[in-house]
């Protein structure tokens, strides 16, 4: 099997695990806090502990290798993984995933500031079409005329501010491409747990709602994050961007089928908007990055 083929089935695996994220969070009648505890303890947990039966009794030598980048990552994924639950619990499902699959995009800028790359002028204007696309998703949680009930200005930021949190976790990752980045994603899930619990008026969850919680926490989050944070290492960025937006086609389709959740009319053009200009773009740079390696070659 070729490292590219690998990366695109861990990848792939990744994407399809993650999806029914947004559609758990839903149907688990928690609040936000209480939420993000559990799924970040639990998930934590999974995480840390499979990656220390996998390297067995040189764990903690290798997350101390791997050195600062894994705790900037756990701190700055923790605060995504909050941005992103409260934004799926306070506004339209379609506004949240459609709004964070633009975090490549913000990564590429974020890139251009602290990493000094040069960044092509197909991505300024990606940047410039997907700012307008959430501007016409923001603007129907503004306007309830515009169709998008149940959608709210506060969870469309949020989901924002899960955008830009992967956005810097992607730029770290790239910067220090040899280091695995799967303890990071344990640690940020306990990091987030240790957030929340000072935060939750409770952390009861009811009986029935176990279930999600467990299949959220236990397999869902821990899972779908580890084959992301691993597939991306062998496969080229702009085949990754495209993946990933499997998940804001998958996700609002989920809870359309399951919760009758209808995106609304400025929902599904903001999101056609995005969706659009990241496949031309995508598409685009792997054009490219075969026609280099054909030249290579």
């Amino acid at each position: 099997m070729t490292p590219y083929f690998k990366g695109f089935l861990i990848t792939l695996a990744g994407v399809l695990l993650i999806s029914p994220d947004t559609l758990l969070i839903r149907l688990i009648d928690a609040g936000t806090f209480t939420q993000v505890f559990w799924r970040g303890l639990l998930s934590g947990i999974v995480v840390l502990a499979g990656f220390a039966v996998l390297t067995g009794r040189d764990a903690p030598v290798r997350l101390l290798k791997i050195g600062w980048p894994v705790f900037w990552i756990a701190l700055i994924f923790s605060t995504g993984t909050l941005c992103f639950i409260y934004s799926a619990t306070h506004t339209l499902i379609a506004n949240t995933l459609f709004i964070a699959s633009t975090s490549p995009v913000f990564a590429a800028l974020i890139s251009v500031i602290f990493l000094r790359e040069s960044v092509s002028l197909r991505t300024w204007v990606t940047i410039a079409v997907t700012l307008g696309g959430i501007g016409v998703i923001a603007s129907g949680s503004i306007d309830a005329t515009g169709g998008a009930s149940g959608g709210s200005l506060d969870g469309d930021l949020a989901a924002l501010g899960a955008a830009l949190s992967l956005a810097a976790t992607f730029a770290i990752a790239r910067a220090n491409r040899t280091a695995s980045m799967v303890p990071a994603t344990g640690l940020a899930g306990l990091l987030s747990a240790a957030i929340a619990a000072s935060l939750a008026p409770t952390l009861a969850v009811p009986a029935d709602d176990w279930l999600w919680l467990a299949l959220l926490g236990l397999i869902v989050a821990p899972g779908g994050f580890a084959l992301l944070a691993t597939g991306p290492r062998y496969l080229p960025a702009p085949d990754v961007s495209l993946l990933l937006l499997l998940e804001a086609l998958l996700g609002p389709l989920l809870v359309w089928l399951v919760l009758a959740e209808f995106p609304g009319h400025r929902t599904l053009i903001g999101g056609g908007i995005v969706l659009s200009a990241m496949v031309a773009s995508n598409l685009a740079a792997w054009q490219q990055s075969r026609t280099r390696a054909r030249k290579a070659a």
